[in-house]
This record gives C-alpha cells, structure tokens and sequence, in this order.
C-alpha cells in the first residue's frame, strides 16, 4: 500500500551544523505514528522541513502520491498537512468558532459572514471528536484540553490528511489526556493520520501504531509498537544497549541506596486550607524520600506548607529538632528550604532576564555589596553552576527562553542550589524534559544528596521513585495512607498502593498502618 507520507535520506544543513542527514520517515494512512528523540535529534528540523519552514538540502518527501517541495508552511496546509503546536497558535479572545473557521468562514449573499452556518459547522466537527461545548463563548475561557481539540477541529475543517501534534499533552493532566485520545482516536476512524511527538514513552504504548526513532540528526530505527518495548526505545534514542538498560534502570539514579543520616525535618498530621488534610512524613540527612499519589492527592499541597507557601490550620513541623513554622516562602529559604515548582513556565523561569539573572535571582541579596551587585561574584557563581550542572548556553547572559526545557530546568536547580539548602523539595523535576536532560537532572539530585542533602521528591514516574527513593509516602485525598521502603518497592507495589490493592503496609514514622488508596497509574515516563 502506498503511504500517505514517504521521507527518505532527506539533508539539511545551518551554516557549518548538520542538523539533519539521512533522515527518514513513512506514515500510512489512518496511521498514528510517533516520532521521539532526545532534544536536538532533529525532530523539530524535520517537521520544518517537510511544512515548508525550512527547505531541505538533499532527499526526497511525497506526500499523498505527489513530490512535494513546500516554499512556506500555506502550501503543506493546502495539501494536507496540519501541524498543531505545543505553543497553541490560537486566539484566545476570539470565540471558539471564529478560531476554527478563520479564513474559511462561510459566507452569505453579499460577501457577509454567515454566523449561523459557521457556529453550526464549528459544533458538528466537535461533535466529531466528542466535544460538546458553547462554541460562542472566547477560546481563553476553555482549559487547555480543550483549546487542544480546538486546534484539532480547525485542522479538520481544512480537510486535513495528516496532523502533527508537537507535545500535545505537556500541559494536559490525565483525564483530559485521556480525552484527547479519544479525539486522535476519531481522527483515525475519519483516515486521518497523526504524526505523534512526545517525551512520554507510557503515551505511545496507549495511543500509536508505529514509532520512529531519531539521533543527532538522522533515523535509527523504526519500530511497530506491539513488538518493541520501552527498554529498546530508550536505547535507540540514548545509542546504548538494551541490556545495560535493563540492568541499570531507566534513570541516572542507580547503584545501591546508601545510608541515611540522621532526622533532619519531619511533619506530624499536618493540613492546610488549601485540600490538604492529614499528612506526615520524615526526611532524613542523605535521604531521598518520595511522594506518590494521583492528580488532586495532595503532593503539591504538602510541597507548599513545607515551604511557607500555604499556612498550617492544623499539625505541627519541626527542622533539626526545633519547631518549624515558616510565615511566608523566604522565611523557609532562610532556614535552608528550597522548592523547586512543578510549572517552570508559570512559577520558574523569568523569560526575559537572562539565564545569569534567573540563576541568582535566589540569593541576590547576599550578592550585594552595600546597594550595589558585586558582578564578579556573580558571574563567578554562575560560571560555577553552568560548568557544574552541564548547562547548554551561548553565554550566561542568553535569555532562559532560548533554551531548551532541560537546560532551563537545570537553571532553576541552580537557583536553589545556590541558596545552599538543607531540604530540597523538588515538584516533578523532569517532566517535559527528553531522556538525556532527564539522566543529568537525576544526577544533579544524586550528587546533592550524597553530599549529605536531603531531598522530598513529587514525581508521577514510577522509574524514578523505584530506582531513587529511600522511602515513597503515599497520598490520597489530602492524606498520607502508606509509606513504602526501599529497598524492596516495586512497580506493582506501588501501582497497588495508588489503585487500591493491597501491597505490604510499613511503618510511616509514626507507628501507624493505614489502608492505600483508588485509582489508576502514571501516564509520566518520558524520552
């Protein structure tokens, strides 16, 4: 059968980089197809290229039985080929009719939009993908998952042939993931073929047919995904082998958990106004101690009273032995916390300073000599953490939005880091980052804490609460019901523990044995 889309050997080259050689991709009709690889495998380049952003050096591309060579991204959606951004190119003030048939609004006899018609054929193509919302009301009202679809329904009306969906569930929490799925589902019953780009390994077992495999510019391998397994696309992406994969794990923590030191901070039946209820929990000096739980379990929320963010309106906290109560966030930095936010977008980074100004922006006080920065020390500080932490810049005075997710998220260790922090509370660390950003981050929390720091780990990925957690506490509406130990946690321990089975109970810290809790597993594991 002849595919929908066929790419082979195709080249493209900036200036002295080779961004791409050799790369090739072929998508059937009414297939889903993934297309993964550590941040700057080409992935992006090739997308460009074959829209007509970029145009190729070398190769060959037909699309639909035609050769194409697109001079601009109009002539890839006249043919075909809708590309939905992980930026969504929507106008959220304008309603969600107008953001779908804009440029193709039905008209009435004398030129005059027809506003009936266009409200009406917006719905039904929702319908189509299972949605069913006011289509009059702005864009910016609806959730993400929504706009997504949106964005899906436009690419529909344009009769579409392939959709290419750049990290489309990044911002998406798991029910409205699994919406989407259910959309990309419809998609292919109408013949549409998805081109799939993702970081999260678990999504392409649920929802894709095949997968295509890129590294340093080029294709590695092609895979069906009812005959490979994570292990080997790990593998193709890193260019190891499968073996040592499956021997030494997924993540970059590895080895053998060490000893603890002794009791640095613990929370007693702790709860707050803000959906947490009851929890307790112990860090020790060198420990790793983690926090599992599903969307709404209350892990963000007990990040936040350690940190000051949220007060206490019940149970009490104690650092080195003494009371702790911090009033706000800088009391907790003064007293060594440190928390590094779950959305480094909203609550991290500041795009427009510079990675030099976002790095310090923690400890600029101490930076200061009378009301003026000493610069010296401040680049000196920054030279150290960039050189330290493997961070990819042009130079320490780049704007943080130029970098890619994993550099930027290394900036942010740096800023915590620098505070020097007994306690380091880390809120999904890796998510969004590809696999190689993710094995450094996973470093840069080992080494941290095999200095003698201690660190409260959230993370909805199974990899790296097995393979780097002394201890999981498991959340559950607003309370911790279990605390799991390492060694001996398993995935199926700890799926049960979060689905409602019943896996061995442990001590929590407290001499209590509590029941686990409901509901379903992590859709988090990423490439």
């Amino acid at each position: 059968m002849q595919p929908l889309l066929d790419i082979q050997g195709v080249r493209k080259q900036f200036g002295k980089t080779l961004a791409l050689e050799d790369a090739r991709l072929t998508i059937q009709r009414g297939e889903v197809h993934a297309l993964i690889g550590q941040n700057g495998a080409g992935k992006s380049t090739l997308i460009k290229v074959l829209t007509g952003v970029h145009q190729r050096d070398g190769g060959d591309i037909t699309f639909n039985g035609q050769p194409c060579l697109f001079s601009r991204p109009a002539q890839a959606q006249e043919a075909g080929i809708a590309t939905i951004y992980q930026e969504l190119n929507l106008v959220g003030l304008r309603s969600v009719t107008e953001n779908i048939v804009m440029g193709r609004e039905p008209r009435r006899l004398g030129g005059f939009i027809d506003w009936k018609r266009a409200h009406q054929q917006a719905s039904d193509i929702l319908a189509g993908l299972g949605v069913d919302i006011d289509v009059r009301r702005p864009l910016e009202e609806y959730s993400t998952a929504i706009q997504q679809l949106v964005a899906i329904a436009r690419a529909v009306s344009r009769d579409a042939m392939l959709v290419i969906m750049d990290e489309p569930t990044s911002s998406l929490d798991e029910s409205e993931v699994l919406q989407l799925f259910e959309a990309i589902r419809r998609l292919q019953q109408r013949g549409t073929a998805v081109l799939y780009v993702s970081h999260f390994l678990d999504e392409l077992f649920e929802i894709c047919d095949h997968v295509t495999i890129m590294r340093n510019g080029a294709w590695v391998a092609d895979h069906a995904i009812s005959d490979t397994r994570k292990a080997v696309l790990v593998a193709d992406m890193l260019g190891k082998d499968v073996n040592d994969i499956e021997t030494h794990g997924a993540t970059d923590f590895g080895g053998e958990l060490e000893p603890v030191g002794e009791l640095l901070f613990e929370a007693r039946d702790i709860a707050t106004r803000r959906h947490l209820r009851c929890a307790s929990l112990q860090v020790h000096r060198g420990e790793i101690v983690g926090l599992a739980g599903l969307l709404g379990s209350g892990r963000t929320e007990v990040a936040r009273a350690v940190f000051g963010m949220d007060a206490l309106s019940d149970g009490q906290m104690s650092l080195e032995g003494g009371s702790y109560r911090p009033v706000n966030a800088s009391a907790a930095i003064h007293q060594g916390i440190a928390l590094l936010a779950e959305d480094r977008k909203r609550e991290g980074i500041v795009a427009d300073l510079s990675v030099r100004e976002n790095l310090t922006l923690s400890i600029l006080p101490s930076l200061c000599k009378g009301v003026q920065i000493d610069h010296e020390a401040e680049r000196k500080l920054v030279e150290h953490y960039i050189e330290a932490l493997q961070i990819k810049v042009s130079d320490m005075d780049q704007p943080i939005r130029e970098l890619s997710g994993g550099n930027q998220q290394k900036v942010l260790l740096a800023r915590w880091l620098a505070t020097e922090p007994q306690l380091l509370i880390l809120d999904e660390p890796t998510r969004g980052v590809d696999i190689g950003a993710r094995q450094e981050i996973q470093r840069i929390i080992q080494d941290y804490r095999a200095q003698g720091g201690a660190v409260l780990l959230i993370s909805s990925e199974f990899d790296e609460l097995i393979e780097g957690a002394h201890r999981v506490v498991v959340m559950h509406e607003g309370r911790s019901i279990d605390t799991l130990n390492n060694p001996g946690l398993s995935e199926s321990t700890l799926v049960a523990a979060l689905s409602g089975g019943q896996p061995p109970t442990s001590d929590d810290g407290h001499g209590k044995q509590e029941a686990s809790v409901r509901p379903s597993a992590s859709r988090e594991t990423q490439a």
